[in-house]
């Protein structure tokens, strides 16, 4: 019998949110805001990206065509002949892969780009960005305070290119990094942000983990030798280096050693917690990104500065010295090391994390008995 029970108490109505006027089930606007920010922030972050890169291939285009602008007179760019234009287009070409990086970042076809397409260039951006995004403030402070040279400069006894073109060019570098690594984080972590979450000792010993160990202890070793070269520069010594460099030292060589031995210390660190996971509560992200930023650096910059060393440029008339060459060949060495186990170690956690799927699927796929 109903006729006795006492009538249901009408459900209470979802409380009024501001800003949300549409019908039930129809998601609050406030909840769509934030993808809609990062949306346009993605967008303004690829035009600004990709304007930062117009000054420096504008120069190099006008220099690869005869042009003087920005070269005084004495300068060894001056004398660079048809290796130094080569050199130039390569430049080119590689500020130009900024442009590509930035659209593949903030397009819907870049999240289908295969990852070994993408993070190497990225990695190689990185490495050629940080240290000048790290060392021109600090050589302009340092300036300021009436102890700077040429910034990132070489050293030589005739000016490699007006003042005016570092700044314009290393300040168009620090906004491509700065727009770039936004960019990089907020894709990465929406296309594989799973690989990184959790803290250090969480990560599973696996059958690898050796060998993991091994080969981050030849990278942390194979650091040492740059890092005592590099701490023996900013500390005064000019044991390794070329006549040129060792007489025409400022406070822009001291500041840009100070921040090649950063790195130097940035990379042991990252890949000695993330083989040996001695950390406690500490975020699995934090040396991640340190052995990415340092390794990069390690690697990236020290190729180019031998390159640069070997071609003359940025008034480095002299020969670079044997120790020169090995220190900056090894930096390149343990980079590789560091880059390598980084690779290994993502693609564990990306085959452990497709497991519970794969099992599920197969679960659900077997006949029932």
């Amino acid at each position: 019998m109903t006729a006795n029970r006492p009538p249901e108490a009408p459900s209470p109505s979802p409380p009024h949110r501001s800003g949300t006027h549409g019908p039930p089930g129809t998601p609050p606007h406030r909840a769509e805001a934030p993808s809609h920010l990062v949306g346009r922030a993605r967008a303004v972050l690829r035009v600004v990206a990709m304007v930062a890169c117009l000054p420096y291939i504008g120069l190099k285009v006008a220099w690869m065509a005869g042009s003087r602008l920005g070269i005084p007179e004495g300068s060894a760019l001056l004398d660079g002949g048809t290796l130094l234009r080569v050199a130039n287009g390569v430049t080119v070409l590689m500020d130009g892969a900024v442009i590509v990086l930035a659209l593949l970042l903030t397009r819907p076809w870049g999240k289908r780009v295969p990852a070994w397409l993408l993070v190497p260039p990225m990695w190689v951006a990185s490495g050629l960005l940080l240290p000048i995004m790290t060392a021109f403030p600090v050589q302009l402070a340092v300036g300021l305070l009436g102890g700077g040279g040429r910034p990132v400069g070489e050293g030589s006894s005739e000016p490699f290119l007006d003042p005016w073109v570092f700044g314009v060019v290393y300040g168009g570098f620090i906004v491509q990094g700065l727009a770039l690594g936004v960019l990089f984080a907020l894709y990465a972590g929406e296309r594989w942000g799973r690989l990184w979450q959790g803290r250090l000792r969480d990560l599973p010993v696996g059958p690898t983990t050796p060998a993991l160990r091994a080969t981050a202890v030849a990278a942390a070793s194979a650091a040492l030798l740059p890092g005592v070269t590099h701490l023996l520069w900013v500390s005064g010594s000019t044991a390794g280096l070329d006549a040129g460099r060792a007489a025409d030292r400022t406070g822009d060589f001291y500041v840009m050693e100070a921040v090649n031995l950063l790195f130097v210390v940035v990379t042991a660190v990252g890949v000695l917690l993330l083989a040996f996971r001695r950390s406690g509560r500490l975020s699995l992200r934090l040396p991640l990104v340190l052995a990415w930023a340092g390794s990069a650096e390690m690697a990236c910059w020290g190729g180019w500065l031998s390159v640069a060393g070997l071609i003359g440029a940025g008034g480095a008339a002299d020969t670079p010295t044997t120790v020169t060459v090995v220190t900056y060949a090894v930096q390149m060495l343990a980079g590789a090391l560091v880059v390598t186990l980084g690779a290994y170690f993502f693609a564990e956690r990306s085959a452990a994390s497709a497991l519970p799927t794969t099992a599920g699927a197969a679960a659900a796929a077997a006949p029932v008995s």
